[in-house]
């Protein structure tokens, strides 16, 4: 099998087979990367981005979620693909295609500020959420999650990925039962729910909205990250027959993720559409839990704030290795995970410290977020369609053209979103 230079680092294996794929070895243990990548689609901003997606137009843009969640499903399998076939990250892979090093550079710079993007709405959901369950500034909720945050970083360091998974799964659960369960509570009208599934606008706001749910939901640094989560926990495969087992288990595991992710993500939209809707402020995260507190009651809220700050905390700690792992993959340095958590903080913090409407940050970095799929989408599309890459691994046709066509879609959806913000009276 075809390989490219510039391979990952050697991260701890501690209870790792001998061999990649073996008959024997159960489809649990190969399960786990897509779940800690798939922490990224259950971030803050995508709570903020669908609370307010529902509270404002109600079920108008359900059709954003589940078309998001498809196409996260076909994009997050090629990442992990692109990973196991050739042991090395997709920043790994273009920091070879991309030879002059002034493209590796501009390449770097878009992508590190979608990192920066991805911390800051974490950062401030869970400074939100601290503020919300103990009336804590947030300021300090924002250097409180950090800090968590380097705690949870400092495990996947020192006891390597397996234990990682661990650690983000079970914040994962806490996610999906805190965003879920109030929906039971206020269950969505039926009839509202399939209407809202037929593809349609209301003026630019609801296109900025479906631009934030999209660049919340497809997220460019999950799309960094999975490539690199599934070279550290699998090491190079010997032989087709392993290599074809182990995309077989990521499709089960690519699954899982997406079915979790899609299914919270659209159990927030439907909770703020059928008990949220024409509320005053409750487009906001704190007006949110305030309305949820009153109509629903205060344990529904706290539950509600549990899970969004569980969210912060875990989506960080993602973040975070994604951003060292675009730096490592296209510019050939690599800044210990801790540093690199201090220096991302400081924007997140700025951003609190000067007191702009954290929900409104959030929706924003979401957009920002947006605009760099394409640049994560493409290049993995086109990169996992080479059989000098890829071999027989590589994608069929069909697989290329839905990708391809996914792209065309996003970069549509961008371009129309600033005709309609920059032409809006």
């Amino acid at each position: 099998m075809p390989q490219i230079d510039a391979p990952g680092a050697a991260v701890q294996q501690p209870d790792l087979p001998t061999a990649r794929g073996v008959a024997s070895t159960r489809l649990l243990w190969l399960l786990g990367p897509a779940l800690v990548a798939g922490v990224a689609y259950l971030d803050p901003g995508n709570v903020a981005s669908n609370m307010t997606a529902g509270a404002r137009y109600g079920y108008l843009l359900v059709w954003v979620v589940v078309a998001g969640n498809l196409m996260a499903w076909l994009i997050q399998y090629l990442s992990a693909k692109l990973g196991i076939v050739t042991g090395t990250s997709l920043p790994e892979v273009l920091g070879v295609r991309l030879r002059r090093p002034t493209s590796r550079r501009l390449y770097w710079i878009q992508a590190e500020l979608v990192a920066m993007a991805t911390d800051l709405a974490e950062i401030i959901g869970g400074a939100v959420a601290l503020n919300l369950l103990f009336g804590l500034p947030l300021l300090a909720g924002g250097v409180i999650t950090g800090v968590i945050s380097m705690i949870v970083l400092t495990v996947q360091t020192r006891r390597g990925p397996r234990v990682f998974e661990r650690v983000i799964v079970a914040l994962l659960l806490i996610i999906t039962v805190g965003f879920a369960a109030g929906v039971f509570f206020a269950p969505p009208d039926a009839g509202g729910v399939i209407d809202g599934l037929v593809p349609r606008f209301q003026g630019a706001d609801s296109v900025l909205l479906a631009a934030s749910i999209l660049g919340a939901t497809i997220m460019p640094h999950a799309i960094y990250a999975h490539s690199a989560l599934t070279r550290d926990r699998f090491p190079m495969q010997e032989g087709p027959a392993a290599t074809r087992r182990l995309l077989w288990a990521t499709k089960w595991d690519v699954t899982i993720a997406m079915a979790i992710a899609g299914t919270v993500n659209l159990a927030i939209l439907l909770l703020a559409a059928s008990a949220l809707q024409g509320v005053p402020g409750t487009d906001s995260l704190e007006g949110a839990y305030a309305a949820l507190a009153s109509t629903l009651g205060p344990v529904v809220a706290t539950v509600f704030a549990i899970g969004l700050l569980a969210s912060g905390l875990a989506s960080t700690s993602v973040g975070a290795y994604a951003g060292a792992e675009i730096m490592h993959g296209l510019l050939k340095v690599r800044v210990p995970l801790l540093l690199r958590r201090v220096v991302t903080l400081i924007p997140a913090l700025l951003i609190l410290g000067i007191g702009f409407d954290p929900t409104q940050a959030l929706v924003l970095s979401q957009v920002v977020l947006s605009f760099g799929i394409p640049f994560a989408l493409i290049p993995l599309v086109w990169l996992t369609a080479q059989k000098g890459l890829l071999g027989d691994f590589a994608n069929r046709w069909f697989t290329t053209a839905t990708g391809a066509l996914a792209a065309v879609l996003l970069v549509t959806l961008n371009a129309v979103l600033l005709v309609l913000v920059f032409t809006a009276p």
